[in-house]
């Protein structure tokens, strides 16, 4: 049953590819010069846009660096990739400082509201509530970090002037652009929740209420306001004053309220946390630690694979992908037992990258079929253990964006943003959408008493599977990388790896490789691509599979002895750019 391998790796057939991931017009466009693949020997930027491509692009050939590109590239995503990312969301930043050749990482994160409390999501018989109940109104908003975060990484790193960074974006939203294939055939997917809020409505549908069509002009004057406040004031304008007075009052008077006060943005802060690195063929895969989850989780399934020869495997080999997918299962089981805002909850984050814990977790793949269940393992703490933990139930959608870039100094940067669902909670101020990030949370606080750790706490993180990457090799970097996808981030990153350094496929070949991950029992399979093929040889193995649509959206670039290298994933509408 085994397809060849060069079928099974091939880049997904036309019949597969969605409406809404068909490549944006304006991609074309020569003012737009950029493609799915680059190359270039000072810098690149990779986004998953062509329009937010080119406005780093723009910053990098004025002399900018990195983060100067990250900041004029992030403010065109929030305009023209509305539902994924934008002021009204978060972020995590991975970051590679050439100069003082050190990583770091910065945590833009959400927070819940002072007010909340671990029954935020639960009704009156503490029953969890529906996803949608949940999702769409001021119940779910958590306080936006992105704007803080992109200005406290700015004013450490950057180079050009900040009010000069919002100039591509405010053109935009003046002057209009074009919706794109991939947000038409979005919005039309969300009607009704969109009808919802007067200011979504009137932005995303038309004076009939039918939702925009592809090739429209839209403007949005009020972006265009509220990015003119904050080139000017900086992030304060909207963390106090009119802005997030507006910011307030759209939560709390809702359809669904919420209990975002004024206090909550007035106190946010991005904080700058310590790596999380795990080590794989000689390379440490490096990216962001709790309240992120995939970091860990990257971590641990590589950790857990080192030791099987999956090069000689092969990717057609459905015992490889039995390796890869058991691996991910009981990572994933440590994730839901373990892995939250360690702010609040103590995690044996050590322990659980610890190679003698990896070494006995992959003893577990050593059999022929597949794992019948899995559970969380017993990973050493380096504190006194907090009790025990019971596993939650947290919804994750598959929204989110990615930026990544390499500057001509070799800084790098990769950050993955958002607002969690496909546009956020549906409450639109000042241009933009308000996230639904709380929803990350679990809904249930408690299982038989035993509390969950990630529960709904005040001013807590909820934990997200954002996986921003940086791999290095004898302390330099070589790759960086990450993807959108909600819980199934985790895995894209993780093949994407696997297929570029186990099966030698170069980056862009690796990104466009079909997708096959699991999460929990189920093994999927992207929809359309060669890797059906693996499914009888899966099923005969003992897994459950899935075949679904799987649109991740890697941006990645490869730093190697003759250059860079900038790939976008074919999935969507990004593009590199390099020079």
């Amino acid at each position: 049953m085994a397809a060849p391998a060069i079928l099974l790796l091939s880049v997904l057939p036309l019949r597969a590819q969605q409406a809404s991931d068909a490549p944006a017009p304006e991609a074309a466009s020569p003012v737009l010069a950029g493609q799915k693949t680059a190359t270039g020997r000072s810098w690149m930027v990779t986004a998953a846009n062509p329009l937010a491509a080119q406005a780093g692009a723009v910053a990098l050939r004025a002399g900018g660096n990195a983060i100067d590109a990250m900041v004029a590239t992030q403010l065109v995503l929030g305009l023209v990739e509305p539902q994924s990312s934008g002021l009204g969301g978060g972020a995590f930043l991975v970051y590679w400082d050439a100069a003082a050749r050190r990583l770091t990482t910065f945590d833009g994160r959400e927070t819940a509201p002072r007010a909340a409390t671990p029954t935020l999501f639960q009704d009156d018989r503490g029953e969890p509530l529906a996803f949608l109940q949940a999702m769409v109104g001021g119940r779910s908003v958590g306080t936006p970090g992105t704007p803080r975060l992109i200005e406290t990484v700015h004013r450490r790193y950057g180079k050009i002037a900040w009010g000069q960074l919002f100039r591509p974006a405010i053109r935009l939203a003046e002057e209009g652009f074009d919706v794109s294939p991939r947000l038409a055939s979005l919005i039309a997917g969300d009607v009704e929740t969109l009808r919802r809020d007067l200011a979504a409505r009137a932005y995303f549908l038309d004076a009939d209420g039918a939702p925009l069509k592809a090739g429209t002009r839209l403007r949005n004057p009020a972006y265009a306001r509220t990015l003119r406040l904050l080139g000017q004031y900086g992030a304060d304008a909207f963390y106090g004053g009119p802005l997030a007075q507006e910011i307030v009052r759209a939560v709390r008077e809702a359809a669904s309220p919420g209990l975002l006060s004024p206090g909550d943005l007035r106190e946010y802060r991005v904080k700058e946390r310590t790596p999380v690195c795990g080590a794989y063929r000689g390379l440490d895969v490096c990216g962001m630690g709790p309240p992120s989850s995939g970091g860990l989780t990257l971590g641990q399934i590589l950790g857990m694979l080192e030791s099987y020869d999956l090069k000689a495997l092969g990717p057609s080999s459905p015992e490889a992908w039995r390796l890869i997918v058991d691996a991910s299962r009981l990572a994933f089981a440590d994730r839901e037992r373990y892995m939250a805002d360690e702010d609040y909850v103590p995690m044996p984050t050590r322990g659980l990258l610890a190679r003698d814990y990896l070494g006995a977790r992959a003893r577990l793949l050593a059999g022929d079929d597949a794992l019948p269940e899995v559970a969380p393992g017993t990973p050493k703490w380096d504190h006194a253990m907090a009790g025990p933990r019971a596993d939650g139930a947290a919804p994750e959608l598959p929204s989110t964006t990615q930026i990544t870039i390499v500057d001509a100094d070799g800084n790098v940067v990769s950050m993955t943003s958002t607002i969690e669902a496909g546009f956020g909670s549906r409450l639109m101020v000042g241009g933009f959408l308000l996230n639904n990030e709380l929803t990350d949370f679990s809904f249930r606080s408690q299982r038989d008493g035993v509390p969950v750790a990630n529960r709904v706490e005040p001013g807590k993180r909820p934990r997200s599977s954002m996986t921003p990457t940086i791999v290095l090799r004898e302390g330099r970097p070589v790759l960086a990388l990450g993807s959108p996808g909600g819980s199934q981030i985790i895995g894209y990153v993780a093949k994407t790896l696997i297929a570029h350094l186990d099966w030698g496929l170069s980056l862009p070949d690796a990104i466009a490789a079909p997708n096959v991950l699991a999460r929990f029992d189920a093994v999927e399979i992207e929809q359309g691509s060669a890797a059906q093929a693996l499914e009888p040889g899966l099923r005969e193995l003992g897994f459950p599979v899935t075949i679904a649509p799987m649109t991740s959206g890697v941006q990645a670039v490869a730093i190697t002895p003759d250059g860079l290298v900038g790939a976008a994933d074919p999935r969507r509408e990004g593009v590199a750019i390099g020079e």
